[in-house]
């Protein structure tokens, strides 16, 4: 029987069971089309990074001595279209049998199903053998309980998997969260890590993307690409991470500074994310350099780490099977703002927003902060669409695939989902990004200043943000102080807040 097997772009896992066997009548097709280019304006070096990672992929099978048909996109029998190119090459090929993996996207996933029912030959679907949980173990863990946390699932993983627990099934430590010991800001006079890159030369693939016409956003160094396209390289980078970033890992993950752009953050989610890296993997990797080197690494740099993969990555995905396709319309504040043009540029003359979106711009990349409490928190306080924020988000970072995205996006940043991801909108005023950043030293506006012409735009937006969403949130008793705050200002102050608010979003394109 003749087999041709699907790869999809974040299928790249080398040690899946598939591999095991050989034989001349299975057939691994791998295909670049611009389908996957235009379903959001993506970031150029996004796409180079899943082009390359494919193609080395590819190479790799077959070395390992596996047939493998490997469409460009600029090749003439390239449909553009995966459902287009499957038929193509079922004809092409006489092929007897579909196989394909489990899309971590809700879209492909129906319309592969779709596909598949309508086929004459008849097909299969396996499992990826990447995450730790199926899709349905968070529903099912989670039935019959009023609420979703995170941290109970959580421990339940720590459990499951004996990770970071001692023998009488406690955790080590005695205590389970390190949190509060992972909010330093960093200080003046410490030196960051250098990050560790590479040097791709990518200009014959950037030429060939670019033939293509597709929009994209973003700058790239054609002679140095400086991301992990391989395993070899994810390894390396792994390895770097647990060498010489690891030890300051936790202190310093939600700090911010114009001076460092990846600071101690692993930048491991893209090679984990196309599935390079496994999460166990590096769970257990983190796990041992902790155990082999407690004198230098406290534990609350793996727990935090850990907490990171074991805990959040796993959730967000199963939040994500249990609530799509609903998921991907909830809008619990009635959002209609328009992004601002700037969030293309980053010209505005807000320092923290200026920084953060064009780091994400250069490198397609910024760390969770960056983009939970710096361009996520402003988006919020501004009522801007939650349809136009996931697109943003979707495309401009290069480790963004929509399970994890769309998950963290309109749920935890946006609190579209009306709390099912979150207990409260992660907002702030212009304080929270004094006190984990450097930003406001260099900015244009005044953080301490509330309604001047050059008060800090987050501080008037915050108390917007909380008086115009008064009935859907007092009841929160995560956020109650805020409103007994907001009761005790004179009518005149809240009047002044609430104006400014006004004018700020008014004038969103001016800030």
């Amino acid at each position: 029987m003749r087999k041709l097997r699907l790869i999809l772009g974040d299928q790249l896992n080398h040690e899946h069971s598939w591999y095991k066997e050989k034989d001349g009548e299975t057939i691994y097709v791998l295909m670049e089309v611009q389908q996957e280019m235009t379903y959001v304006t993506h970031h150029i070096q996004k796409i180079i990074a899943f082009f390359l990672s494919m193609r080395a992929f590819a190479e790799h099978l077959e070395l390992c001595g596996h047939k493998v048909v490997y469409l460009k996109i600029d090749d003439e029998q390239n449909k553009q279209n995966i459902v287009a190119n499957l038929n193509s090459l079922i004809e092409r090929y006489q092929i007897n049998k579909l196989e394909y993996l489990l899309p971590d996207e809700y879209r492909l996933d129906e319309e592969l199903k779709n596909y598949c029912a309508k086929l004459p030959i008849p097909s299969e679907v396996s499992d990826t053998e990447h995450f730790i949980t199926g899709r349905s173990e968070l529903k099912e863990f989670f039935e019959g309980k009023k609420q979703l946390l995170m941290e109970s699932f959580y421990r339940m993983m720590r459990k499951r998997h004996h990770i970071l627990m001692d023998d009488e099934g406690r955790p080590i430590g005695g205590t389970w969260n390190y949190d509060k010991l992972n909010r330093t800001k960093l200080p003046k006079s410490h030196m960051v890590t250098p990050p560790l890159t590479y040097k791709h030369d990518v200009k014959a693939l950037l030429q060939s993307v670019q033939s293509t016409g597709i929009n994209t956003i973003g700058e790239i160094d054609s002679n140095e690409f400086i991301w992990p396209i391989n395993r070899k390289e994810s390894l390396d980078l792994l390895d770097f991470f647990l060498e010489n970033l690891l030890p300051y890992f936790g202190t310093f993950q939600d700090a911010m500074t114009p001076d460092y752009w990846s600071l101690y953050h692993s930048r491991l989610s893209f090679s984990m994310n196309v599935k390079l890296l496994s999460p166990m993997e590096v769970i257990r990797s983190v796990q041992s350099k902790w155990i082999e080197n407690q004198e230098t690494i406290s534990i609350s740099q793996a727990e935090g780490f850990i907490r990171q993969i074991l805990g959040w990555r796993e959730y967000m995905r199963g939040i994500y099977w249990k609530e799509m396709p609903r998921f991907g319309q909830l809008n619990y504040f009635n959002n209609e703002g328009k992004l601002p043009s700037w969030f293309w540029t980053g010209h505005t003359k807000m320092s923290c927003m200026s920084h953060s979106i064009k780091q994400s711009l250069k490198y397609a990349y910024a760390h969770h902060i960056q983009r939970l409490m710096v361009t996520g928190n402003f988006a919020s306080l501004t009522g801007i669409d939650p349809d136009q924020v996931d697109h943003w988000y979707l495309g401009i970072y290069i480790d963004a695939i929509e399970w994890v995205e769309l998950t963290n996006t309109r749920g935890m940043s946006q609190f579209a989902d009306g709390g099912i991801v979150g207990s409260k909108p992660y907002v702030s005023s212009g304080n929270y990004i004094k006190k984990m950043s450097n930003y406001c030293d260099s900015c244009y506006y005044n953080v301490k200043d509330k309604t001047g012409d050059k008060a800090c735009p987050f501080n008037a937006l915050y108390w917007h943000f909380m008086a115009r969403n008064r009935s859907l949130l007092e009841k929160n008793p995560r956020i109650g102080m805020a409103y007994r705050t907001l009761d005790k200002m004179t009518d005149e102050n809240k009047r002044a807040l609430i104006d400014k608010g006004d004018q700020l979003i008014d004038s969103i394109e001016e800030l």
